[in-house]
C-alpha cells in the first residue's frame, strides 16, 4: 500500500524535492489517498523515451525514475491535471479546521475548474483501486483551503494560479518523517 497525495503548491517546489512532514510549502490539497491494489495498465504514461509526440523521454518517466507505481498513477492523472493548469482560484475567508478548529486555514472560493479537477482525481483514485481515508471531504464535501504555515497565509480576495500541481509520497522509502515530490506538473508560459 502507498500513501499518496495530490496538491496544488502555492510556493516554488522542484521535482524530487523532500521536506519534513511538518514543513509543507503552502498548498491546496486536491485528494489524499492510499493505493491498495495495482493500477490499471491501459491508460498509463507513455513508455520511457516517448512523450507521446515523438519527442524526448517523458517527464513522467524521468520524474518517478524506476517507481513503476508512481509512474502509472501519474500517467492516469496527467490529462485532468494538465487541463486544470493555469486556472485561477480566489482566496475567501479564514476558518479553523481540525480538532476544535485549532488549524487556521484560508478557504478557497468555489471554482468549477478546481472542483472538476478534484472530482477527476477522485475518479482516478477509485479506479486504481485506491482508498480515500476521509471520503466525507470529497466530491460535494470538498472544502479547498490553504493551511497557514510559519506565519504565511494567502490574503482574502487574492487570486492564485494553479501553476504547480504535484503527486507527493507521504511515506517515501517507508519513512513517515518526510515527504517527496514524485511528479510535478507546471504551467508553461
Amino acid at each position: 500500500m502507498r500513501n499518496l497525495i495530490v496538491v496544488a503548491f502555492l510556493e516554488p517546489v522542484t521535482e524530487g524535492m523532500e521536506f519534513p512532514r511538518d514543513a509543507w510549502p503552502l498548498h491546496i490539497t486536491l485528494v489524499k489517498f492510499d493505493v491498495v491494489g495495482p493500477p490499471p495498465q491501459g491508460d498509463g504514461p507513455p513508455p520511457q523515451g516517448d512523450d507521446g509526440a515523438g519527442g524526448p523521454e517523458s517527464s513522467d518517466a524521468a520524474a518517478v525514475g524506476n517507481d513503476a507505481l508512481a509512474a502509472r498513477v501519474a500517467g492516469l492523472m496527467d490529462a485532468p491535471v494538465r487541463a486544470a493548469l493555469g486556472s485561477t482560484v480566489t482566496v475567501g475567508g479564514e476558518a479553523g479546521f481540525g480538532r476544535g478548529g485549532s488549524v487556521p486555514v484560508s478557504l478557497i472560493e468555489a471554482s468549477a475548474p478546481l472542483q472538476g479537477l478534484h472530482e477527476a482525481l477522485v475518479g482516478v483514485v477509485e479506479a486504481l483501486p485506491g482508498r480515500i481515508a476521509t471520503p466525507g471531504y470529497t466530491m460535494a464535501g470538498f472544502r479547498p483551503h490553504v493551511s497557514h504555515r510559519d506565519g504565511k497565509a494567502p490574503r482574502a480576495g487574492e487570486n492564485l494560479e494553479l501553476d504547480r500541481i504535484a503527486l507527493v509520497d507521504m511515506a517515501p522509502d517507508g519513512g513517515h518523517s518526510t515527504r517527496r515530490l514524485l511528479r510535478l506538473w507546471e504551467a508553461t508560459l
